[in-house]
């Protein structure tokens, strides 16, 4: 089953946290976000099997669609070679600072969506 996992940055713990909000009290913390959803995927599989041992009425996924995690997005080359040179500027991948860019501008406009934070479903 693929439950929809829910990661956000904590500043209080100085990383992120992945929780699987079907699965109460089913939660991580990871230094990265790929550490976060690792971790919660480990602790999913133990709340199952505990679930299980125990008898416990085990949910539904709330959600079952899948998402690759994978997009493609054409840029100009004037904003792909600012990219290229902030991401060596920091000490990391493009494809991490693009991630971490795109998850601050989305946290910051959800914040003004009603019903915002949506689930995020890890494949």
């Amino acid at each position: 089953m693929h439950y929809p996992i829910k990661v956000f940055y904590s500043e209080e713990d100085k990383g992120f946290i992945a929780v699987i909000p079907d699965l109460p009290g089913c939660s991580a913390f990871g230094e990265t976000e790929e550490g976060a959803v690792k971790e919660v995927r480990i602790a999913q599989e133990l709340w199952l099997k505990t679930a299980r041992r125990e008898g416990r009425k085990i949910p539904q996924p709330s959600s079952e669609d899948v998402f690759s995690g994978k997009i493609l997005a054409r840029t100009p080359k004037s904003l792909h070679r600012a990219l290229m040179e902030k991401a060596k500027e920091e000490g990391v991948s493009l494809n991490q600072l693009v991630v971490y860019l795109l998850s601050r501008g989305v946290d910051k406009r959800a914040s003004k969506i009603k019903g915002w934070p949506r689930k995020v479903k890890a494949a």
